[in-house]
């Protein structure tokens, strides 16, 4: 099969990184399905793959035992069952299906005494920490990974939204009590990038008030589009980056003066003085301090990555004396990826696909995601999926690949 592969020597650059091979299509074992892969979505995490920071994936899975030399990432996918291992109950071959990007043991002790699989010890990211994601015209991933495709969607709509979707969807509702509620403040950080598109209208369809933040007025009034009440233009402020030495007064003076402009310029887009109940978060060490001052008392701030570094930098001040909670997420379960796909089956969210690109633009996509010159929304390539007309997409092949007796 045709993969686009990324190497230990060609680390770097994501559109070097990647390149288009023929290895042998991996076969499906006990509880595991091949997909015939029609479209693919572009996320973050292989950025970090094509530059081999901050983890060397081909690395860790050989320290783990793998024989690969390579790396197929994509941790999103549509596409039409194939084959199916021993035991699979509930997919079959011709489904066509969208995939979560997050395996576990089923197995594992913990998920065994009840654990959400999610916070498993055995859990992985599907195209990203293992190998043979959707980048390639097969890939195999287990059966509880497989959701039925919404029908009204293209293929590369398909592809492009489980990843982003479903953890929005896990950082709103999944986090009991501090769960979205008709009339809550929701900051949204990011609005415009492909979490925060479905963080607004997950917001919007629970009744909440979603506030974006964004780098230009162009992307803050796509926010709009989609149902934000407003947005807030973080290049007017300047106070981002690590939180001070709270004990240097006058830093600390400097830095609370730039949150509290932001806190206002919050206000005026809600159109009161009111916190936001909810604040998600993904950037990270440039953002954090902020989020946790701003977040209402006995709210929350959720996170799910940390784009502009990892050191979480909190006056815990503003965190015990308010009661305010910080929450770190990760993926989402088979039930919320399964919700979160039904809102979009339904039309009640839309998967916001920005751009489709061909099999052989993949390193060109995620070099625009690495520059920050990604349009806003979701991006897709087109695997075994014919290109639409006037789509600019090309696919590895130009007809849809159909099993056998479907």
């Amino acid at each position: 099969m045709y993969a686009s592969v990324i190497r230990p020597e060609r680390y770097g650059r994501p559109v070097d990184a990647f390149r288009t091979e023929v290895v042998d299509v991996p076969t499906p074992g006990r509880g595991q399905v091949l997909i015939n892969v029609m479209a693919a979505g572009v996320n973050y995490n292989n950025v970090w793959a094509a530059l081999g920071d901050p983890l060397d994936v081909v690395a860790a899975r050989r320290k783990r035992g793998a024989v690969e030399d390579f790396h197929i990432g994509g941790s999103d996918a549509s596409g039409i069952v194939w084959a199916v291992g021993e035991d699979v109950r509930g997919v079959a071959v011709g489904d066509e299906v969208v995939v979560l990007g997050v395996m576990w043991d089923e197995s594992a002790e913990d998920i065994r005494l009840g654990a959400d699989p999610c916070t498993s010890s055995s859990q992985t990211v599907y195209g990203y920490e293992e190998n043979y994601g959707s980048f390639a015209q097969f890939t195999v991933v287990d059966a509880y990974q497989c959701h039925p495709k919404p029908a009204r969607l293209s293929w590369a709509e398909a592809a492009c939204y489980m990843a982003t979707g479903a953890t929005a969807y896990r950082q709103l509702f999944g986090w009991h009590p501090h769960t979205v509620r008709p009339g809550d403040p929701v900051l949204i950080w990011g609005g415009a990038g492909g979490l925060g598109c479905m963080a607004i209208q997950l917001v919007r369809q629970a009744g909440g008030i979603p506030v974006a933040v964004v780098s230009s007025d162009e992307r803050g009034e796509y926010c709009v589009r989609l149902g934000a009440k407003g947005y807030v233009n973080r290049n007017d402020f300047d106070h981002w980056g690590r939180l001070p030495d709270t004990a240097d007064d006058r830093a600390m003076a400097r830095w609370l003066a730039g949150a509290r402009a932001f806190g206002r310029a919050f206000w005026e887009v809600l159109g009161e003085r009111r916190a936001p109940k909810v604040v998600l978060e993904h950037s990270g060490a440039a953002t954090v301090p902020t989020s946790m001052y701003l977040c209402d008392s006995a709210g929350m701030v959720v996170i799910c990555g940390g784009t502009t570094g990892y050191n979480g930098d909190v006056d815990l001040r503003f965190l015990w004396m308010r009661q305010k909670r910080l929450q770190g997420s990760h993926v989402a379960s088979a039930r919320e990826a399964r919700e979160v796909t039904t809102l979009i089956g339904q039309g009640l969210v839309d998967p916001c696909l920005s751009l489709t690109l061909g099999f052989e633009d993949i390193g060109t996509a995620h070099q625009l995601m690495h520059d920050n010159e990604h349009p806003a929304g979701n991006m897709a390539v087109l695997v075994n999926a014919p290109a639409q007309p006037g789509a600019g997409a090309q696919p590895r092949t130009t007809e849809v690949l159909r099993p056998t007796g479907s």
